[in-house]
């Protein structure tokens, strides 16, 4: 079960936080050079993550983790659009 969690936590906790990342810093960068920007490194931060994940003990941890992250980057993102 461990192994399950940390695969799905490393394939789609990692792509929520890297793309709710690049949500945040749009909010402060250009989106144009952001969109070229997000080709490669979205890439290289959902591998590290993806890696990370693999490298911790528990899965319920780093999915934890993973979520909290990405609500964090999500929220001045929401706010801009619902408010």
């Amino acid at each position: 079960m461990q192994k399950f969690l940390k695969l799905t936590a490393g394939l789609l906790g990692g792509y929520l936080v890297t793309a709710t990342l690049h949500l945040f810093l749009g909010l402060w960068v250009d989106r144009q050079n952001l969109l070229i920007t997000m080709a490669f490194s979205g890439f290289i931060i959902w591998a590290s993550l993806f890696v990370i994940a693999f490298l911790a003990k528990n899965g319920w941890k780093i999915w934890g983790i993973y979520l909290l992250i990405s609500l964090i980057f999500f929220t001045p993102f929401a706010y801009k659009i619902f408010f």
